[in-house]
């Protein structure tokens, strides 16, 4: 979606504690302490206490049980909530599943293809699952909500080895925009359609606000505690684009329900519009080619409002907004996807009488058809061509998916640059042997020996641009946690303790391989994340070389080839040392 395209109005247990690990007492206290409905003086001492602590990181409003599950050192860990204490070998995700939870159809005013469409190519490309959002507003509350569902329904059925997800795009009041998908279910539908007439920006107009943002997400958990839904997840679209996703609403969104908002796009879609003209767009990549407006955050740089590599600049900064974030010792992860409104290279195109009263009128566009000219200006590519969210899970399905999601078990990358990255930091010592992978917590004694372990399965069938792509250098990003570093500044967008701690030459490496690193002993608590490259590239990071010395380059409009960019970036597994 381009920034012309769409008016903005802008007038289970949680991830890495299970829930026998949780005392019911500590859990029942940090949910009644949460709940700012509650006075303070109908609150006992020890819940007095409780929110007291969750006040100081800025996060009560929180009224469900993810409070007491997030990960890392948090107020709800400190009170006596327990984080995930490791696994051992072999207790990692038993499958890799790939999505993209940002995808369009006929039932958005600046889509096209049926779901089908959609769910077919995704399949072709490799995708084992996807999620449908089409652009919330008036007239997908009113009509696209319900008319979209039997043709969710359908593809279902044609494609049983495939998890099709419905959902809509949120315009976030007050902010960017938003996927937000529910597990199927027979109120599904109901639920999305209340969410978007109640919580929609545009829907909502004038009334939309940062508060309302915040309630939506709330409501959303609700929906899953009232088991109206199974799960509900809510990912922030294109964070950077325009500027006006603060760093203060990103933090709001996080902390009011964790179970529910988890991360937003560390890739945006739109990828192909960075294609030379000539045999493309010759645009931004990403469409990211604004400038701050006036509701923009003012203290966004004019870089953030480009791409790096591909990636928007919160992640793609080592030391940046996501790593801030990280640096709390709250999971936020990171996503890429499509975006699939019109696609590069396509030849068909919208049936005559296709216009925007047309499209008020019904609710969505007839079915395309065949014919038109080979689009070499649409500035997206299908669903699994390019952009790729692997999710770790238990098992195939729906609810496994949103697990995982959740569970921050997800890495992402560009053109197939890799085949799979498995992660694991590692601690031994005289409490044994202990480890965690991607999105978990590890809780080790203190003085523990600590090993970063990477295996990493090189790239061996060519991508669907038809070369295959090579591994040249894969990076280690380290950052301490401090988890009162939220309630300092909730704008900081800066995280001094991160940097680029290692880097490993992979070029010319096959098959599948080892990679070390010697954590040291655990002191404090930390957090460790990867980033890989093909290393055509590259130049020292925004925040400069001391911080990260080769990271991607500043994408320029109108000559940003993504097939010739590569990179992959895992989420965080966090360390937090005990006695």
């Amino acid at each position: 979606m381009t920034h012309h395209e769409h008016p903005h109005p802008h007038d289970h247990d949680h991830a890495h504690t299970h829930a026998r690990d949780v005392d019911p007492e500590a859990l029942a206290a940090t949910r009644a302490a949460a709940d700012e409905t509650v006075p303070d003086r109908d609150l006992s001492p020890s819940e007095l206490s409780r929110r007291n602590l969750l006040r100081a990181a800025g996060i009560t409003g929180a009224v469900t049980a993810g409070i007491a599950g997030m990960s890392g050192v948090t107020p709800a860990m400190a009170e006596g909530t327990r984080p995930s204490r490791g696994r051992g070998p072999g207790r990692g995700p038993r499958v890799w599943l790939a999505g993209d939870h940002h995808i369009h159809t006929q039932h958005s005013s600046d889509g096209q293809y049926t779901v089908l469409d959609q769910a077919q190519h995704a399949a072709a490309y490799g995708l084992d699952w996807l999620v449908i959002t089409d652009h919330g507003g008036p007239t997908h509350a009113r009509l696209g909500v319900d008319l979209v569902n039997p043709d969710i329904v359908t593809a279902r059925q044609e494609l049983p080895g495939t998890l099709v997800f419905q959902g809509l795009e949120w315009n976030i009041p007050s902010a960017e925009h938003g996927t937000v998908f529910v597990a199927p279910g027979r109120h599904e539908v109901a639920v999305l359609k209340q969410f978007e007439n109640d919580y929609d920006g545009n829907v909502k107009g004038a009334a939309a606000n940062e508060a309302l943002a915040v309630a939506g997400i709330q409501w959303l958990g609700k929906q899953v505690d009232k088991r109206r839904v199974s799960d509900a997840l809510f990912l922030a679209n294109h964070p950077a684009r325009n500027g006006i996703d603060s760093p203060h609403e990103i933090r709001a969104w996080r902390d009011a329900d964790p179970r529910v908002a988890i991360g937003f796009e560390g890739a945006p879609g739109h990828q192909a519009a960075g294609l030379p003209a000539g045999y493309g767009p010759g645009s931004a990549r990403g469409f990211y080619g604004n400038a701050q407006r006036p509701d923009s955050f003012a203290a966004y740089p004019p870089e953030s409002y480009r791409t790096w590599g591909g990636f928007d600049w919160m992640t793609s900064t080592v030391g940046g907004l996501w790593d801030s974030l990280l640096a709390e010792g709250k999971p936020w992860s990171i996503s890429a996807n499509s975006d699939s409104h019109v696609n590069w290279s396509d030849t068909s195109k919208r049936p005559d009488g296709s216009t925007q009263a047309q499209f008020d009128a019904d609710g969505r566009y007839g079915d395309p058809v065949y014919g038109g000219r080979v689009n070499l200006t649409a500035g997206d590519f299908w669903p699994g061509f390019y952009s790729r969210t692997h999710v770790g899970a238990t098992s195939r399905g729906y609810v496994d998916v949103m697990r995982g999601m959740r569970d921050g078990r997800m890495w992402v990358d560009h053109g197939g640059l890799v085949k799979s990255v498995d992660v694991t930091v590692r601690s031994s010592g005289r409490g044994g042997t202990r480890s965690e992978t991607l999105g978990g917590t590890l809780q080790t004694r203190r003085g523990s020996r600590l090993e970063l372990v990477v295996r990493i399965t090189a790239q061996d069938v060519p991508n669907w641009a038809q070369f295959l792509p090579q591994l040249n250098r894969v990076d280690v990003v380290r950052g301490a946690v401090d988890p009162l570093s939220a309630a300092k500044d909730r704008d900081r967008f800066t995280a001094p303790d991160t940097k680029v701690v290692r880097q490993w030459d992979t070029s010319g490496r096959t098959g599948t391989y080892e990679l070390r690193y010697d954590l040291g002993v655990a002191e404090d608590p930390f957090y460790v994340r990867l980033r890989g490259t093909d290393g055509n590239r590259q130049q020292p990071g925004f925040l400069g070389a001391a911080v990260d010395p080769q990271g991607p380059a500043i994408d320029v409009v109108g000559s940003a080839d993504p097939w010739l960019d590569l990179w992959f970036y895992t989420n965080p597994i966090w360390v937090v040392p005990g006695r």
